[in-house]
């Protein structure tokens, strides 16, 4: 009996096909050359299918995976599927468009391999309302769902138009220079410099000549003149951060130019004007500090005109799987990685965690584990060794339900943004769509018998 030959869809039809869908898709071989284009690629790229054809996909693409850490690459290295990876591609008018890419092996009848094959959808819309929707969580780089954060962020932009000085205070990694900038790009001096310096840094007579510059011959080693820090922050922003740490003698120098808004430079003549707004810094209680002599009243006084507090992350324990999240998405796009997100176990460490370095310690802890765990899901063993030794501990009932109802709240507030489409918002929270499945059953949470693909099709 005559063996049939397995049937195969003719090429045209293929092509066809392909036309048809909404993702772009195109092939390379194994030089890398572009072998075909379908028209979703054309019209996301902005690219005809000819001029691309022929051409290596990082002359056509431009995208950050090509300088770091390309999905293509990897599957045609190690033989395996990439699925769902973010990045973005640079189109004809040199617009950034975010998409997700999926890649594979391309092989023919005879399993030969022939080069690989990559789908890639375009996330402009779903990139833009996910920025709207995150403007209540963000300000700038720092993410919160904190209450006494919210009502900070709330303030910021009357707080940023206005020219006073203001005193921001919070312990050590607390994100001050964020703060900072976020006021400074708010406010309209935002076109001008921002300029940050530690005071508690710096000696006395280092200090003067760093924030007030010097003229030539002022000392031995001033061949020529150098401005200082308020003469480069001129018309913008500078800060004054661990302003605490200030000597007594220094803080008279400082009073002055905060009064008279005019500053000399170290061997010069006259005063310069001072157009720059002043947001003062400390990781110590200013209050606490005049009480005992060690801090000028009327210096503090004079830059405690508004006040903003940041909390530790100890007491704003409901931000540390937001910013978990957050640091992911950061890393892998800086660095390239795959990470889909973290394990219940390794994140119930980081809420049990009490964080004397805070938010910066936090960041130091996901960028370490992404070191050790380049793919995949961050669990345990990819957390620093002072964190793995805790595992044993049990923790609190208390940090247990608090992380729950954090998790929970996350999960659910993602859902609602994507229309309950869970694949979409896997993608967003930076998981498996299995571990998101996995997660909305442990943790109880109510979906309607519809998604968000089709208003027909049931959830199971």
């Amino acid at each position: 009996m005559k063996k049939e030959k397995p049937y195969q869809i003719p090429s045209h039809v293929t092509e066809i096909i392909l036309d048809s869908i909404s993702d772009g898709v195109f092939t390379v071989d194994h030089d890398w050359r572009i072998t075909s284009f379908n028209r979703a690629a054309e019209r996301i790229t902005r690219i005809p299918g000819e001029e691309a054809l022929g051409k290596h996909c990082w002359e056509v693409f431009r995208s950050n995976m090509c300088e770091t850490d390309c999905a293509l690459r990897r599957t045609m290295k190690q033989g395996k599927d990439f699925v769902d990876t973010a990045t973005y591609i640079v189109d004809s008018d040199k617009h950034r468009i975010p998409v997700v890419v999926s890649t594979s092996l391309l092989k023919d009848g005879k399993n030969t391999v022939l080069g690989g094959v990559e789908t890639f959808r375009d996330m402009s819309v779903v990139e833009e309302l996910r920025r709207e929707l995150d403007a209540r969580y963000q300000v700038g780089d720092m993410v919160s769902r904190s209450p006494a954060m919210h009502r900070m962020f709330k303030i910021l932009p009357q707080v940023a138009e206005s020219d006073s000085t203001i005193l921001i205070q919070g312990e050590t990694g607390t994100g001050k220079e964020l703060l900072a900038r976020a006021l400074h790009n708010l406010s309209p001096r935002r076109d001008k410099p921002f300029v940050a310096i530690n005071c508690g840094a710096l000696p006395d007579n280092l200090l003067e000549s760093e924030l007030f510059g010097y003229k030539a011959g002022a000392f031995t080693d001033a061949l020529k003149d150098k401005p200082g820090h308020f003469a480069m922050a001129e018309g913008g922003t500078i800060m004054l951060d661990e302003i605490g740490d200030l000597s007594p003698a220094f803080q008279v120098k400082l009073l002055r130019v905060l009064q008279e808004r005019t500053f000399q430079p170290l061997g010069g003549t006259r005063e310069l004007k001072a157009n720059v707004r002043v947001i003062a810094a400390a990781n110590k209680d200013l209050t606490e500090l005049v009480k005992s002599g060690v801090f000028r009243q009327d210096l503090f006084y004079r830059i405690n005109v508004v006040r903003l507090d940041l909390p530790p992350l100890r007491k704003r324990r409901e931000d540390i799987a937001t910013l978990v999240l957050h640091f992911i998405k950061r890393f892998n796009r800086l660095q390239g990685r795959m990470v889909t997100g973290i394990s219940q176990e390794a994140l119930s460490l980081l809420m049990f965690h009490d964080y004397p370095g805070n938010i910066r310690e936090l960041e130091n802890i996901i960028e370490h584990a992404l070191v050790l765990c380049p793919e995949g899901e961050i669990g345990i063993h990819c957390l620093p060794e002072n964190l793995q030794s805790l595992a044993a501990r049990p923790l609190p009932a208390g940090i247990n339900a608090a992380l729950k109802l954090t998790e929970s709240q996350v999960i659910q507030d993602a859902l609602k943004r994507n229309q309950f489409n869970r694949l979409a918002t896997a993608r967003e929270l930076g998981m498996h769509k299995s571990t998101l499945f996995r997660k909305i059953k442990q943790l109880g949470i109510q979906l309607p018998k519809t998604d968000g693909r089709s208003k027909r099709k049931s959830l199971p």
